[in-house]
Formats: structure tokens, sequence, C-alpha cells
């Protein structure tokens, strides 16, 4: 090449067959707080590269990469990650631990990955003290998927089943099951625009209902279940969707056949879907049941029936280390009452300014919907946060307002910094 240096030049000669890679990383990837103030990651790189008898000489490139750089990123999903996870997963990047390849690069089948996904799936059970009679499934296809997947495992064409709907997704999980058995919505709060969820007590279940459903958390409206009901059939079993609370707080696994997740809220990037059933439900999918549907297929073959979601999955797993090192997830639920708290408390004590619909019994920790007294301001108001580095604030497109997403990985200083704004927002309004 004209363009090679001299010196390039002369290292070609003496070593045509050499390949040099200089890497420095100084990272910290699980530091012991999860302030917003942590030391910069600086990455250098210096290649020296051999094609045939040639070698070419990129330039030195540093990239610093420092917390204000990012923002409060208060959307529903994908949702904010934990910065310590997204820096180790930086760290790791290029050669994982030594492997000398990128976990996107590895075959699903190679003990490298083996070795990923069964960490990931023993840390998930140590978190959710999940029962040894259980099976979990890494899986794609978001929660959606399973509205269709969970009547094919679980039940017969004519089979009735109960949903009670205490939001959009609730409404699209029976709608999609019609599809495949009888479900019956037992009770719905469309009518009140999902405000609140019905007592358990009051509740006419379907006495040979093969199971019962419900969405555990509604992202959308901010509706969550503080408890669970209990199939009054003695034959039936509670199935939760749990994809925008799931890993916020303890659980017991063992009241439910069955829960189910996309990771993109709480765990992990999105194309990750986790399931956790027990193990005598599987096994009596309907015959047409698509073989990608099919728990037993994917039980049977260690979520690695055909090529899995490898780099999501990898990121769930340091998800979940993180989780652990916080000290679990009893540790974890403070947090986010602490956050839902200070935000809550915030609307509740803007004379009206701001208002949350949600019932209080029932509001959601992860998903904070809220609107202004002045619908006018409310463009404004989300533009301006977004100039102070909160984004994603508005509500969804189907019920309007503005909506807080602040999922396990959002600092206690993002919901401060928004409640300072919120305050600052109003005393220039509210006149």
């Amino acid at each position: 090449m004209a363009a090679m240096s001299a010196a390039a030049a002369a290292a070609a000669a003496a070593n045509p067959n050499s390949f040099l890679l200089k890497s420095n990383t100084q990272i910290n990837a699980f530091p012991t707080t999860h302030s917003r103030s942590f030391t910069a990651a600086t990455t250098t790189v210096n290649k020296r590269i051999t094609c045939s008898s040639t070698t070419f000489q990129t330039p030195a490139a540093t990239t610093v990469v420092t917390s204000s750089d990012r923002v409060f990123n208060f959307a529903a999903g994908p949702a904010i990650l934990p910065e310590n996870v997204l820096l180790k997963a930086q760290s790791e990047l290029y050669n994982w631990r030594g492997s000398g390849m990128s976990v996107m690069e590895m075959s699903h089948r190679g003990k490298e990955f083996l070795s990923i996904i069964q960490k990931a799936e023993s840390d998930l059970r140590i978190l959710l003290n999940i029962p040894e009679n259980y099976y979990v499934l890494f899986l794609q296809g978001g929660a959606t998927t399973q509205f269709a997947a969970i009547p094919l495992n679980l039940c017969n064409p004519d089979d009735p089943v109960d949903y009670i709907v205490t939001g959009s997704w609730g409404d699209k999980a029976s709608k999609e099951a019609s599809k495949y058995c009888k479900p019956k919505t037992i009770w719905s709060g469309k009518s009140e625009k999902y405000v609140n969820i019905p007592s358990f007590g009051a509740l006419e279940q379907t006495p040979e209902a093969k199971y019962l459903h419900i969405c555990a958390n509604e992202t959308i409206h901010g509706v969550e279940f503080k408890d669970y009901p209990v199939p009054t059939n003695g034959n039936s079993l509670l199935v939760a969707d749990m994809s925008s609370n799931f890993c916020s707080k303890p659980v017991d696994v063992s009241k439910f056949g069955m829960i189910y997740a996309g990771a993109q809220k709480n765990v992990g990037p999105s194309g990750v879907t986790i399931v956790i059933i027990r193990s005598d439900l599987i096994g009596n999918a309907q015959p047409n049941t698509p073989v990608m549907l099919d728990y037993k297929i994917h039980a049977e073959n260690n979520s690695l029936y055909n090529t899995p979601p490898c780099f999501g999955i990898y990121m769930c797993g340091l998800v979940f280390e993180d989780l652990i090192a916080q000290g679990g997830l009893s540790e974890v639920e403070k947090k986010n009452v602490k956050k839902a708290q200070i935000l809550y408390d915030t609307i509740d004590g803007s004379n009206g300014f701001f208002r949350c619909p949600v019932e209080k019994s029932v509001r959601s920790l992860m998903n904070v919907p809220f609107t202004l007294a002045k619908p006018e301001l409310e463009a404004e108001f989300v533009k301006e946060a977004a100039k102070e580095k909160m984004v994603q604030l508005k509500g969804h497109r189907s019920v309007g307002g503005m909506r807080a997403s602040i999922y396990n990985a959002m600092p206690l200083a993002g919901v401060e910094k928004l409640v300072a704004f919120m305050k600052e927002f109003q005393a220039r309004h509210d006149v």
C-alpha cells in the first residue's frame, strides 16, 4: 500500500504473519453502590492487523464514558439497565473472560455459553427461591407470544378458563386465548378505565376453569396486585404475567402454576422471555401446537431447542448477579417502595396540579401514570424534562398524560431529580 508507513512496512517484513491487539480497560464493573457517581470507563485500543504480507496499523482510539453522558430513562420498556451491568458487559464485549470471542459469536451449544445460561438459571432460582419441581425456560417472542402458548399447553379447545382483566395486557391475553380455549372474563376494570383491582372474595370463578389468569402489574395503567387470588377450583391453577414487576420483590412461586415475563422491563434487554412453570403442567399441549410454543420441547432441551437470544440471556444473567449482590429481592423491594413513595407523595401533595387516577391501595411500584390539571401543559412538561435529561415520560398512546417507569435500575437520584423538576414546574405554572 502506498500509504503504509515505513515503520509498518518494516514490521510486516520482519513478521508477515503477525497479529497484535493491545487493549487497556479500566472499568469498575460491579461497584458496591449504585450511585450515578462512578469512575469513568476509559478504553484504549491499538491494533496491528496483518493481511497476507501487508500490515495495517490503526491509530489508537480512546473513548471516555461518564455518568454525565447518560440520561434518566423513564421508558416502560425496553427500559433502563443498571449502569454497572452495562459497564461489565462493555468490558467483556470483545473477549468474554478470555474465551477469545464475544458472547454474540459463541455457539449456543458450546461450553462457554452453556456456563452462561446455566449460571443465569441458577441465580434466578436463588433470587425467587424457585422450587425444584418448576422449570425455568428462556424463550423468545415476548410475553405476547405466551398469550397463545398458555392455553395451547394448559388446556383443550373446549376447556373454560378465567381471566381477571385489570388493564390492556390482561385484555389482550384474554382475546388471544379465545382462539384456543373458552376464556371468560370474570372481572374487568375497563368501564372505570382500569384504576382498581377487584375484591377476591367477590369473584365468581368458573367451577371447571383450567386456570385463572392475571397480569400482576399493568404497565400502561399502573395497577399492581399486592396479593394474589386463589383459584377456587382445586384442580385449577394461577397463571401470572409478571413482565413489568418481575424480580422487583419477593414472590412465592409455589402459589402459581406458571409465571411468565418479558425481560425488557426489569431484568434485561428486549428479546428474552422467561417462563417459570410447574413440571407436571408440561407434556399435554394441544395437537396443533407449534413446536416453538410447546413447553415440553423447550424443557427437554434446556431452552436450547433452537438458537436462543444468547446475548440477551447473558445480560439477564448479569442483572441477576447484580440483584443478588444488592442483597436479594427483599432489599430491592425496599428501594422500590422508597422511590415510589417519593413520587406518589409529590403527586398527591400538589393540590391537584398533578393527578394519579389509580386507587392508592393498588398503585404500581414500577409504573406511575399521572396527568396535569391543565392538559395543555403536558407536552411542555415532557419537552422541558427531556432538556433536563429525563426522557420517555410521555404516557402510553392509548391513555395519554405522563408515565414514569421506575424499575429496579432507576436510581433514587433519578426519582429525586424528577420530583424536584415537578415541583419547580408547578411553581412556574400553578397560577
